[in-house]
């Protein structure tokens, strides 16, 4: 009968304690009723009745705590030795010193606890709120333990009394013996099941336990910086809020994406659908709602957060091109990664949402640029919101690039080619190193990572002037009277004329039943190889193809780097085309006619050639014959400064010519500047040397009716204007090519603005043209 009294006092102690007392403000820190229900038992129960009550005891708040088994179970039954031993060895009866004994007993509950805990779970560590705790549990044991302990005297005192006179009690005990078997087995069968749980499958429930509170959060490195050659800032990174969603945290997900939507402007169908389309994934992996909310979102979300469970604001490092269209062509821009690029294998470590190079240098440079993802382990709360961070690794930060453009020079050539269609290119003829690279019309990078709409989108792939197009390197075009340059290499290498060589020019050419007219109608008298390229003549140069054929043409074209790649380091550069007699038969399965020839001798016909092409050619012939690979890397830093790559000069190979060639040549281009007759004369410079050659490129043949104007023609079919320019003409510092599509005529349309660039880098502002 007492067994079973003493079995529902534990249960109701319990029971109060673990579900009433924390609530009352009053007991708040003081609720542990047990102990002193423990210390009752030593002092005043034998031991057949106090023992299995302290073991029933410690395994039923074992199995509703959810505590370690035999944690409680310890605790009590050493708390009872304690305490009994004390009392044994002091001789106490019912005196003043059961209050101080009382005492002892709550601080050596604590005590044993504690050091229980550390057998029971290692690693543990003793904390400051373990302190507090044995602290609050001191004033407990002074003024509420000694008070219970004299209730529970009192009260079970004169039940057990009053149990002793019943003449029923025997009766009583046969029934009680009879429950409490049941009841045994019954916990037995707890019991069971408790070492189950807690002791087979004990380590795999802890990890899931803990995956519920404890999370990892991957952090995105820092992405390196782009600078000009001089240090000038070109491409940074500013912080961008993005708004996810748990789904394991987010209940009721309708309510809270209804409210989330009027705070960041988003319709909340929108959202749902976002959510829809990730729920194949973990519901605890964060699902991108909306990125770059803006200030004024963060602070309506930050504020309501606590009516947001499961909404998680990550502050990540977005790009950005501070000057708008700056070198857009050659700075590239960002795009989120898709899924084919995440399982190529070509980006490790990237996933889902995050945002990658996919044009320009901000491609080619990536594995630099990228930097390495950090991470931090994380405690949260039953809402997902962090409570604490655990563990913190450092993301590394993209190694910083320094690229060879001049800024300056990079924006004196956009200047020039506002409101136009074209390509310039500027180069180190002594390095290979681009000075600039421009190409018109340009696009505004910003919009690929802040987001487009359609409409953006669609006006920049239908525009006909080809803004995504880097022209400087995928722009082919007939080189015209550029090409001339290489007309008149072949000519004298091959001995089919020399210095002295002269034609008579009347202003056509007559191959076969055809006539083949020079720019000048009047044609231009008696010329030789210098004044032909000075004056531009068609009609030298056709004679000079024509004695060479189109094949030992060809040789040199390519010898040249014509009709091949530069191996500049951006992507999608174009090879151009220069034909042969195998060629055009396979192509079209015609042979070669003679007349062709002549066409592709001054850079027309199938003749095909990028401005980065020209500008290598142009730059060759300055340096004295050295094909340099253009560069646009100067050199790749760490975060701190150190030097990673330092980017060294390539030589491709040399031009096919020799000392005198290379003289004859660069007399006729200095000629082309600076001679009153000379077709680039509008780009001299006073009191500077320049060299160059213009060219106009058709775009459809010339009409045979000899009162014909290109004027004629609309817009669209007007010749392309070139010109080729290096200088000094002594020391060459700086080659140009620039392109004006449909700028008609490359004396009036590009000659100017090599000017420019060139007095601009040479900084001849205080001469005048």
């Amino acid at each position: 009968m007492t067994y079973c009294y003493h079995v529902c006092i534990c249960l109701f102690l319990i029971i109060v304690q673990t579900t009433v007392m924390p609530y009352i403000p009053l007991f708040q820190g003081f609720y542990d009723l047990l102990t002193p229900f423990v210390i009752y038992l030593c002092i005043f129960r034998p031991l057949r009745e106090s023992i299995p009550v302290i073991l029933f005891f410690g395994f039923v708040m074992e199995a509703i705590s959810g505590g370690t088994f035999g944690l409680y179970l310890t605790t009590y039954l050493w708390l009872f030795i304690g305490v009994r031993w004390v009392i044994t060895f002091l001789h106490v009866g019912n005196n003043p010193l059961l209050l101080f004994i009382v005492v002892a007993g709550v601080l050596m509950e604590n005590f044993i606890f504690v050091g229980s805990s550390v057998i029971f779970e290692p690693g543990l560590r003793f904390t400051s709120e373990m302190s507090i705790t044995i602290g609050v549990q001191v004033f407990w044991a002074i003024f509420t333990g000694p008070m219970f302990l004299m209730f529970f005297n009192y009260s079970f005192g004169k039940w057990d009394k009053r149990v002793k006179k019943t003449a029923d009690a025997e009766w009583y005990k046969q029934r009680v013996i009879r429950a409490m078997f049941c009841v045994g087995v019954a916990f037995f069968i707890l019991l069971v099941r408790l070492f189950y749980l807690q002791v087979i499958q004990g380590e795999e429930l802890r990890r899931l336990s803990e995956n519920n509170c404890i999370r990892l959060q991957s952090t995105d490195p820092s992405r390196g910086m782009i600078f000009d050659r001089t240090g000038t800032l070109l491409v940074d990174n500013r912080p961008s809020f993005d708004v996810s969603i748990i789904l394991k945290d987010a209940k009721p997900v309708k309510g809270t994406i209804e409210k989330l939507s009027k705070y960041i402007n988003v319709p909340a169908s929108e959202l749902m659908s976002k959510i829809e389309n990730n729920k194949t994934g973990s519901h605890y992996k964060p699902i991108p709602l909306k990125k770059d909310i803006g200030r004024d979102a963060l602070a309506a979300v930050e504020v309501h957060k606590f009516d947001l469970p499961g909404v998680v604001i990550d502050v990540k490092s977005r790009r950005h091109y501070i000057e708008r269209q700056r070198a857009a062509h050659l700075i590239g821009y960002l795009s989120e990664i898709n899924s084919q690029e995440l399982e190529s294998g070509k980006y490790p470590g990237c996933k889902g949402g995050e945002f990658i190079g996919k044009f320009g240098v901000e491609k080619i440079f990536e594995s630099f640029l990228h930097g390495e993802r950090g991470g931090r382990q994380v405690e949260v709360n039953v809402m997902g919101q962090v409570v604490r961070i655990l563990k913190t690794v450092d993301a590394q930060p993209g190694h910083n690039i320094y690229l060879t453009i001049d800024n300056t020079l990079q924006k004196t050539a956009e200047m020039l080619l506002e409101d136009k269609a074209g390509a310039i290119a500027a180069m180190d003829p002594n390095t290979g190193h681009i000075l600039a690279l421009a190409s018109a019309p340009s696009f505004d990078q910003n919009i690929f990572v802040d987001g487009m709409s359609h409409k953006q989108w669609e006006t920049l792939v239908s525009n006909p002037l080809r803004p995504l197009e880097n022209k400087a390197i995928q722009g082919a075009y007939p080189p015209a009277s550029t090409f001339k340059i290489v007309t008149a290499m072949a000519g004298l290498e091959e001995g089919v004329i020399d210095e002295k060589t002269t034609f008579y020019c009347p202003g056509h050419y007559r191959y076969g039943n055809r006539v083949y007219r020079c720019w000048k109608r009047g044609g231009h008298g008696n010329v030789n190889v210098v004044k032909a390229l000075a004056e531009s003549c068609d009609v030298f140069f056709y004679q000079v193809g024509q004695k060479l054929g189109i094949d030992r043409l060809a040789m040199y074209a390519k010898a040249c780097g014509l009709g091949s790649l530069t191996g500049i380091d951006l992507d999608h550069e174009v090879a151009g085309l220069f034909p042969t007699t195998a060629w055009k038969k396979r192509r079209t399965g015609i042979a070669w006619q003679g007349g062709e020839t002549l066409s592709v001798a001054i850079g027309q016909s199938y003749n095909l050639a990028t401005p980065i092409q020209m500008l290598v050619l142009t730059s060759a012939v300055a340096n004295g014959g050295a094909l340099y690979t253009p560069l646009v890397l100067k050199s790749v830093n760490t975060a701190d400064g150190a030097v990673v790559v330092q980017s060294k000069r390539r030589l491709a190979g040399r031009l096919p010519a020799g000392k005198q060639t290379f003289r004859i040549i660069k007399k006729g281009l200095r000629e082309v500047v600076n001679s009153p007759k000379g077709t680039g004369r509008i780009a001299h410079i006073g009191g500077l040397s320049v060299s160059g050659k213009t060219g106009t490129a058709q775009v459809v043949g010339r009409s045979k009716d000899p009162n014909w104007s290109d004027k004629n023609l609309p817009d669209h079919l007007k010749a392309h204007a070139w010109f080729v320019a290096y200088a000094p003409s002594e020391n060459p510092q700086i080659a140009v090519t620039v392109v004006v599509e449909h700028g008609e005529h490359g004396s009036s349309a590009a000659a100017p603005i090599a000017r420019e660039i060139i007095r601009t880098y040479l900084k001849k502002d205080e001469l005048q043209p």
